[in-house]
């Protein structure tokens, strides 16, 4: 534990700062680029990533209640949540995307939260979406009989855990002029940004297509620091056709990258961050000399 580690959390032993390594890759050396690796997948085996900067203060700030939080099937985040949960023996429920999946076998990563002791409550599509609305919410945590919880948004970011983010950001000040990271909901991105020194810019990689995360990633920044903070832009280009889609090609890059570098590359967020990348450099996007930092937040699952 650092002393910017939120309070209450000893227990789970994170390993902060996470490492950094330089990796030769002849895709970025043949561009004068230097390419580094901030491994965030190995603060912690359950809380991996910006899911501990995440979670962490938001942990606190639930204070030993209910955490109520939302997700798909998929979710890596319900997976940490229910993970925290069961490591701090604080009850965690789970709002899942889809009630036509109720009545289904889980799958394994569903299998995994309930496990680790989360409740999951199955919603159908529509409400779902109206999920950011009040009179929803309340309506939501009513029938999954938590109306007293604490409450973490989908894909954990909000204003505490944009603060705990911004960690990430002071670890690699003075490393590279770039640190980039891929975009779920925005908020490591917010955090990132707002921590790095002066001269480094962030770049996020979106996982998801559609365009709002600009707006996004500066309403978490308003929220909490009162305004846009830092140096940052987003390249849209890298979705593959939006969250989860994983095609051929990206999973064969994948593969190569894990047998060039011995990397465990996560599919959903850290392959299509590291395929931008290297499309980036192979454009001449970074001067000669620049050094570039790859967050990975990630591991594959199962």
């Amino acid at each position: 534990m650092t002393s910017t580690d939120p309070p209450g959390l000893a227990a789970l032993r994170p390993r902060l700062p996470s490492p950094v390594q330089e990796v030769m890759d002849e895709r970025f050396e043949h561009r004068g680029v230097r390419l580094l690796l901030k491994r965030d997948d190995l603060i912690h085996p359950e809380l991996i990533g910006n899911k501990w900067r995440k979670l962490g203060p938001n942990l606190t700030a639930a204070a030993g209640r209910t955490v109520v939080t939302f997700g798909g099937a998929w979710s890596n985040h319900l997976r940490a949540t229910a993970a925290a949960g069961r490591l701090l023996g604080i009850p965690t429920v789970g709002v899942v995307r889809g009630d036509e999946l109720a009545g289904r076998p889980l799958n394994p990563s569903l299998t995994r939260c309930a496990s680790d002791g989360m409740r999951l409550h199955f919603v159908d599509r529509a409400a779902y979406r109206r999920k950011s609305s009040p009179r929803d919410l309340v309506g939501i945590l009513r029938a999954a009989d938590a109306e007293d919880a604490y409450v973490v948004p989908e894909g954990g970011s909000n204003a505490e855990a944009v603060r705990g983010c911004r960690a990430l950001g002071t670890e690699l000040r003075g490393l590279a002029a770039v640190a980039a990271v891929a975009c779920g909901t925005g908020g490591t991105l917010a955090g990132l940004a707002a921590g790095l020194g002066p001269g480094a810019r962030a770049l996020g990689v979106p996982v998801l297509k559609g365009g709002f995360l600009t707006a996004e990633t500066e309403a978490l920044q308003r929220e909490a620091f009162g305004g846009r903070c830092g140096t940052w832009s987003l390249d849209e280009r890298f979705s593959f056709g939006g969250y989860a889609r994983v095609p051929a090609e990206l999973d064969a890059f994948a593969a190569d990258f894990e047998q060039r570098h011995g990397l465990p590359v996560e599919r959903l967020y850290v392959a299509k961050l590291l395929y931008g990348l290297v499309t980036l450099a192979g454009e001449g996007a970074f001067p000669r000399g620049t050094a570039v930092v790859a967050v990975i937040t990630g591991r594959p699952f199962p």
